[in-house]
């Protein structure tokens, strides 16, 4: 059983572990990658719809994972095929959902739920498998606070700083495994994604992960050629470690690139604000729009806040726009080699149109060397 904070309820058949979970119900678009979305860490205290109604048809791989765990605190889909099918494949997803302990439901009606979530804005819900009675999973739902003000980036950080040396998958020979880097990134992690530092790593960076609360100083000393912020799940006003982090390091001329909630701790460092969306963008079908060039490109999504592009500074500039919705998309700094994207452009689900943003990355380190 799902209920919504609204009173919704829907009824259906568990694929995942018995048990119950609360959090926001967003709803996500892509077609495919139901392993990398269950694995991103951006997904934390959130209950994933996926739209596309058969889900689970490849099952499961050690390879197609995000992070070290589940993160999503739930799954609802319509379909859960009775045969999955892959040469890669090396289980179901029901039995994944099970062994990672994630309550999850199918054989709803996903398109009405997606209307309901469009329509009043994405809501907290409870999955119910097993006794529980309406009311209770009703008032579970009443009780979760929000996303707003929830600081989770330190949640789902690592605690000690690591070297990351891996590089993208390939059909043949798997993960790449890079040699002789040219730059030195250190990158932030506020609930980082392993494909984002594997296409710094295929660009000949060596990369540095530190915990979200580590200090300006701290990366710094480790000496840079670059700083990378990452993507990240919750509320990014709270993030002042974070924030003052950002600005130090800005203001000291390193090369800078954000994506997601790195994108959006990137503009309140610089001076702008930030607002929760409505129902947020999940999904690997965006059309957006790079505003130098009027070249339109299909993105992967995962966010539920977003830069308010009326708060800009004179100091910040647009750099791309959603088509769906215009909202602001890309900033770059006029004063400083600074920029962030909100969407995901290394693309695991998704399109990789926007990864030329790793080489604009590397290529502001190539001159900032010079």
């Amino acid at each position: 059983m799902l209920v919504l904070a609204d009173g919704t309820v829907f009824r259906g058949i568990s694929i995942g572990a018995p048990g119950q979970t609360v959090g926001e119900v967003v709803f996500n678009t892509s077609m495919t990658g139901y392993q990398e979305i269950l694995t991103d860490p951006s997904y934390t205290k959130q209950i994933v719809t996926l739209t596309y109604p058969h889900i689970g048809n490849t099952g499961v791989n050690s390879e197609d994972v995000e992070s070290g765990q589940v993160y999503a605190s739930g799954l609802i889909i319509r379909d859960l095929p009775l045969v999955h099918s892959n040469w890669r494949s090396e289980q179901s997803l029901s039995d994944y959902l099970v062994a990672n302990n994630v309550v999850a439901i199918a054989d709803i009606d996903t398109r009405k739920l997606t209307r309901i979530l469009r329509e009043k804005g994405a809501q907290a819900g409870c999955i119910i498998a097993g006794a529980v009675s309406e009311a209770e999973a009703l008032a579970q739902a009443k009780a979760f606070p929000g996303l707003s003000g929830m600081d989770l980036a330190k949640v789902v950080s690592v605690k000690e700083s690591y070297a990351f040396a891996e590089g993208e998958w390939d059909l043949v020979s798997g993960y790449a495994k890079p040699s002789n880097p040219a730059f030195h990134v250190v990158a932030f992690d506020y609930g980082v994604k392993r494909n984002i530092l594997r296409m710094l790593t295929s660009r000949g960076c060596k990369v540095t992960v530190l915990p979200a609360q580590a200090t300006a100083e701290q990366a710094l000393a480790l000496k840079p050629d670059g700083v990378f912020l990452s993507n990240g799940p919750g509320d990014p006003q709270p993030c002042d470690y974070a924030i003052s982090a950002i600005k130090t390091i800005v203001d000291k001329g390193v090369p800078t690139f954000g994506i997601c909630l790195g994108h959006q701790l990137l503009a309140l460092a610089s001076g702008a604000k930030t607002l929760k969306m409505k129902f947020g963008h999940h999904g690997a079908n965006h059309p957006v729009q790079d505003v130098d060039d009027k070249r339109v490109f299909i993105t992967s999504q995962n966010h539920g806040f977003a830069v308010d592009a009326d708060s800009l500074p004179a100091n910040l500039r647009t750099t791309h726009v959603s088509l769906f919705d215009g909202s602001l998309q890309g900033i770059a700094r006029t004063d400083k080699p600074a920029f962030s994207f909100q969407g995901h452009p290394e693309a695991n689900p998704g399109p990789t149109e926007m990864s030329y943003l790793f080489d604009r990355f590397v290529e502001s380190m190539k001159q900032h060397k010079q």
